[in-house]
């Protein structure tokens, strides 16, 4: 596929803008996913009172990590967003059974649409917003 930047003239500004609401939400899922191999302090505890054994962090840390950099990758960018809508609906399911707070993950969520919207010129067909 050509640079999306370079075949329409004008809207450059919707690319880079899309590049940076997109990496703005994968630093924060790298971070996660870095914090499931890393375990500090009293992170095996929070992790099991969410109702998750600790022995799955290993696990949800690849899954974090490996659906972010499928994101961020152009050609993948689209089944990444989708397997990060899943992760991010598990999550959305955990802190509500928790009686937790939804709105950041539901935000992040939001965020990784809209930055391929904006930097993707197939997403923006599919959903010609004007």
């Amino acid at each position: 596929m050509a640079n999306v930047a370079a075949s329409a003239p004008g809207k450059n500004w919707k690319y880079w803008t899309g590049w940076v609401v997109s990496v703005l939400p994968c630093l924060l899922m790298l971070m996660s996913g870095v914090m499931k191999f890393i375990q500090p302090g009293d992170f095996a505890a929070n992790f099991e009172k969410m109702g998750w054994p600790i022995h799955l962090a290993i696990a949800l840390g690849v899954v974090e990590i490996a659906c972010t950099v499928l994101y961020l990758i152009p050609q993948t960018a689209v089944l990444g967003a989708i397997l990060l809508t899943g992760y991010m609906g598990g999550a959305i399911a955990t802190h509500l059974r928790l009686q937790e707070m939804i709105i950041p993950q539901v935000i992040i969520g939001m965020l990784f649409w809209l930055g391929l919207y904006l930097r993707d010129a197939r997403i923006r067909a599919l959903l010609p917003f004007n």
